[in-house]
């Protein structure tokens, strides 16, 4: 027998034996226990080491919540850090290891961190770390040399890097009513919606539905509750409208009623079954959410409330009953409200020696006294718990008269041997879920808690989660709540029938016993309530500063412990009640969530590969792809030797030479339709397009609200109320985005649809001094002379028999023509257009070449509109309408988006003749050493083969008033540095000669 096992009892499996290791020592344990339990059973008191100071840390509750005992499983090199090992189910060969000690748990070299008083307290290291100035190390410099050695003193598990193996699935389900927590109060909601003949789904976070019923001791209709419990599980797995999930977290509640949760499905096998995944991410969309996800026992705050062996009462009454295991053998327990009265007389049964039972309230009722009595425990009433002793195990504590009204202590101290110490500060909803929907908490002075808000969406609550503490309480407010959300009435069948021990759910408002020693609020943070009172002297006093400065309630425990406590002792240095101090929204995810499971089957590479249509083409005709946003497009069509720059060159002066063809499919498309499109496109674009004649194009600037630019590009008056708009590749689907908000937000009143039809259309555009004749050889049923397709001009005609929509425009400088066909048909009219430019030398031609045309004509794309420019910048303001209103137009002008010294788009030349880098650097004195005073930066460049030189585009200070100036390239990354010439953006063909020629 196990040290702490219990003879009998429990929910486990006896007759079943685990074998795992800890810190690699052997254990055994039974089936159905947790790490904690089973190691709690083999008399293990010592769990961890604190975040900042080492401190030796045992159990503290049995769930979800525990913020001490945080390991680490292994599986062969996959580790996974900061998981409760109240929630790790033991199975055969499990591994299991300690966190942040250094070199063993036992022996910590970090525990001298505990000399270190208030050297440590809130806030050290912004005051310790942040500016000193020691020899070299001045400002953030020490900071940073510090850094390393903090990181390595303070903190929790520590992140694998080994690839994981594991599989994880992606689910998407749809009910009428998701049930959240299988307690009473879950399961009567559940049976009670499907019963109604509603689509339920049931998620509890523990691997046994029941919930509370599991370890309360109590009786329900004449039967154990946990046995009672198990049969309403097994009816509602008999039921086709009802799906279980168990060992599921439901960790977020986001808008429309949409619910994510984590299903755990194999963490608790040594090996999954042959296509089980490992986890399972569901996102759940319900009808109406039932919300019966309990509360929390909280602990109180007093002198040495960390030692190891101090305990959560509900949570030790929850291992003798559920786990067969002692908490101790000698136990104290101390109380602020009644609760813990029940779990000394289930200790007691179970065969530890309660010693005595400390409560701070001197008006003990006659029921509560009784259970004392029973518990055969000395009742210490108007005393509390002033100090602890002890090491790594808790060896006895010390009582103090205390007055619960003036929270002050009097008489001497006693000593109580004791190997466990349990304590309840009352109970928290929650109220998780509740609060991520959308709204905030309500303080309730009888509970001294915070219960749930009115609901902003369609969830009702149940049970402990409304502040009804008692499961009668909680089976009538289930059912209740399973027939509202059912849309049922209701029932007049009578209620399962509870017997309980009787009990005050309302605690005394005592949260904290002021004496000497260390008093902690949130255990795995290592916050005492100093720190808090510190904060508040700090002008920390709001409770989202006072959770930042302290960390109190972050990371994993997310204030489950920690909330109300800090909140009080906050409350109480401001002098206001604890509701004038507010609590702080809980946010997604309820507790850790893996990375694995959200990215599901998406892993790897997590954008789809969008191919054009002629993808298949260019890989045969030697083309070298590469990813451009998420296409893939041609980068070059090298020859044997080549290298890209070669490549791309040829590619370019063949085309200003005679012709080029390039593939424009990826441009974003999207039809504007409707009777008010004319007016909307006016609204959109800076410049008018209601003017523009059906047949023909015009080039267009979007704003974004605040003035700056956000995307240009051409759109086609295909009728009077239908258009063709074309945006950058990589803007399509924000452009799309923003289009769509204003049509239903902003101006709902306009009969406008857009339609993404990106798509649908295949597009090849040809250019260069020959591109007209060429289309004249291949297209039948239109002509393309100057008269008939003038400069942004639109036809119809049909290229291999297959109809096409051509128009005349231009990003290279030459004469050049965008050809659409449909998306099937893409490759076809390519080939046909290909054949045709035989005779003239026609190329095909990649990214790179159009990047290089596009860099010597000046025009501007994604480098330059990059979210910092205006229209100004980039020399479009002759694109701004002083005729109407548009997106940005009231915000354009802005004193700081006007100012002289704004960076301006310009031209460069290396006068080294070396290649340019994008990002390098312009800087008007040159300094290799010491970079500094930068006057703006590369955006784009390339060999030109129309200039012999290497050229970019840039935006630099003053820009327009620096042309024919010099200046350096300063680019230390690359150590490339030299002299440049500073010249305006149109390198290439100025007037536009050639392109309208």
């Amino acid at each position: 027998m196990s040290p702490r096992r219990t003879e009998t009892g429990g929910r486990i499996d006896r007759l079943r034996t685990i074998r795992f290791t800890f810190d690699g020592a052997p254990y055994t344990g039974h089936a159905g226990d947790t790490l904690a339990s089973a190691l709690l059973a083999n008399g293990v008191t010592l769990f961890g080491r604190s975040f900042k100071y080492h401190r030796p840390r045992g159990l503290l509750s049995a769930g979800v919540e525990e913020p001490n005992a945080l390991v680490t499983v292994l599986r062969g090199e996959v580790r996974e850090p900061n998981i409760p090992a109240t929630m790790v189910e033991i199975y055969d060969g499990l591994v299991a290891v300690s966190q942040n000690r250094t070199p063993s748990l036992a022996w910590d070299i970090g525990a001298i961190n505990q000399l270190g008083g208030k050297i440590l307290s809130a806030g050290f290291y912004y005051k310790t770390f942040m500016g000193p100035v020691i020899g070299p190390l001045k400002g953030t410099r020490f900071w940073m040399f510090c850094e390393h050695f903090i990181r390595r003193a303070a903190g929790l598990g520590k992140a694998g890097t080994a690839p994981d193996p594991a599989r994880y699935e992606r689910m998407n389900a749809f009910c009428d009513v998701l049930v959240v927590g299988s307690g009473p109060a879950g399961l009567m909601a559940a049976k009670a919606a499907a019963d109604q003949g509603a689509r339920v789904i049931l998620a509890d976070l523990e691997a046994h539905f029941g919930g509370s019923a599991n370890w309360s001791g109590e009786t329900i209709d004449g039967m154990p509750a946990a046995d009672w419990a198990q049969r309403m599980a097994a009816q509602l797995a008999g039921n086709d409208n009802v799906r279980l999930l168990p060992r599921t977290t439901v960790w977020g509640y986001y808008d429309g009623n949409t619910l994510a949760a984590l299903e755990r499905v194999t963490d608790h096998k040594e090996v999954a079954a042959k296509g089980e995944p490992r986890q399972r991410y569901w996102a759940i969309r319900a009808g109406t959410v039932v919300l019966a996800t309990g509360s929390f026992e909280r602990p109180l705050v007093f002198p040495g409330n960390d030692r190891p062996g101090v305990m959560l009462a509900h949570a030790a009454g929850r291992y003798v009953n559920e786990y067969g295991v002692l908490p101790g053998q000698r136990v104290a327990l101390f109380t602020n409200n009644d609760s813990a009265y029940r779990s000394a007389v289930a200790l007691k049964k179970a065969g530890a020696a309660v010693v005595a039972i400390i409560d701070v309230r001197s008006d003990v009722s006659n029921e509560m006294r009784r259970l004392a009595s029973d518990a055969e425990a000395e009742l210490l009433a108007g005393h509390a718990v002033v100090a602890t002793e002890g090491g790594k195990a808790l060896t006895g504590l010390k009582v103090q008269r205390f007055d619960a009204m003036s929270g002050s202590l009097s008489g001497d101290e006693r000593s109580i041997h004791a190997d466990s110490l349990l304590m309840s500060g009352g109970w928290s909803p929650t109220i998780h879920l509740a609060s991520q929907a959308g709204a905030k908490a309500e303080w309730d002075p009888a509970r001294q808690a915070f219960l749930p808000p009115k609901p902003t969406q369609r969830w009702i609550g149940a049970g402990a989660f409304t502040g009804s503490f008692s499961t009668a309480e909680a089976i009538a407010e289930g059912r209740a709540a399973g027939l509202q959300a059912a849309g049922g009435t209701a029932s007049s069948a009578p209620l399962p029938v509870v017997e309980a021990a009787p009990g005050d759910p309302d605690p005394a408002p005592v949260f904290e016993i002021r004496a000497k020693g260390k008093s902690f609020v949130d255990f795995q943070h290592d916050v005492t309530a100093e720190d808090v009172r510190l904060a508040h002297r700090e002008g920390f006093v709001s409770v989202e500063h006072l959770k930042r400065y302290t960390t109190l309630g972050m990371a994993t425990d997310q204030g489950k412990n920690s909330n109300v406590p800090g909140l009080a002792i906050m409350a109480e240095a401001l002098g206001k009640p604890i509701p004038e101090v507010g609590t702080t929204r809980f946010r997604p995810p309820y507790t850790a969530v893996s990375i694995g499971s959200l990215a599901a089957e998406r892993f790897g590479d997590l954008k789809p590969e969008r191919l054009t249509p002629m993808h298949d083409w260019h890989i045969a005709n030697g083309a070298r792809m590469y990813s451009a946003g998420l296409w893939y497009r041609p980068m070059i069509y090298g020859l044997p030797g080549e290298t890209v720059e070669q490549a791309y060159v040829r590619e370019a002066r063949a085309t200003r030479d005679s012709a080029g063809i390039v593939d424009v499919s990826t441009l974003g498309k999207i039809a504007v339709q409707g009777p008010d499109a004319a007016e909307f496109l006016d609204r959109v674009y800076t410049n008018m397009f209601s003017t523009l004649a059906v047949g023909k194009a015009r080039y267009g600037l979007m704003l974004r609200e605040d003035g700056l630019a956000f995307d240009d590009g051409t759109t086609w008056r295909l009728g009077e109320q239908d258009f063709l708009m074309t945006t950058t590749t990589a803007n399509a689907g924000k452009v799309m985005q923003h289009l769509e908000y204003f049509l239903d937000v902003i101006w709902p009143e306009l009969k406008v649809t857009v339609t993404s039809v990106t798509d649908e259309w295949a597009g090849a555009a040809i250019g260069g001094p020959n591109a007209r004749s060429i289309l004249a050889a291949c297209v039948t049923g239109t002509a393309v002379d100057n008269a008939t397709l003038p400069f942004m001009g639109i036809v119809h005609g049909r290229i291999a028999g297959v109809p096409v929509m051509i128009c005349r425009l231009s990003f290279s400088g030459e004469m050049a023509f965008e050809v659409y066909s449909g998306a099937g048909y893409g490759t076809r009219v390519w080939e046909a257009l290909i054949e045709a430019g035989k005779p003239f030398g026609l190329v095909t031609y990649g990214l790179e070449a159009l990047g290089t045309m596009r860099i010597e004509k000046g025009h501007v794309t994604g480098a330059e509109i990059d979210g910092r420019t205006t229209a100004r910048d980039l020399h479009l303001d002759w694109m701004l309408s002083k005729k109407k209103p548009f997106i940005g137009s009231a915000m354009m002008d802005r004193e700081g988006l006007i100012a002289p010294d704004r960076l301006e788009l310009v031209g460069l030349i290396a006068l080294d003749n070396r290649a340019l880098n994008g990002g390098g650097h312009i800087v008007e004195e040159l300094d290799e050493a010491n970079p500094h005073d930068s006057i703006g930066h590369i955006t784009a460049c390339c060999y030109s083969p129309a200039l012999g030189k290497y050229i970019a585009l840039a935006l630099v200070k003053g820009g327009k008033a620096r042309h024919g100036t010099r200046a350096f390239v300063s680019d230390p990354l690359r150590n490339r540095f030299g002299p440049v010439e500073i010249v305006s953006n149109h390198f290439y063909d100025p007037d536009g000669s050639r392109m309208h020629g």
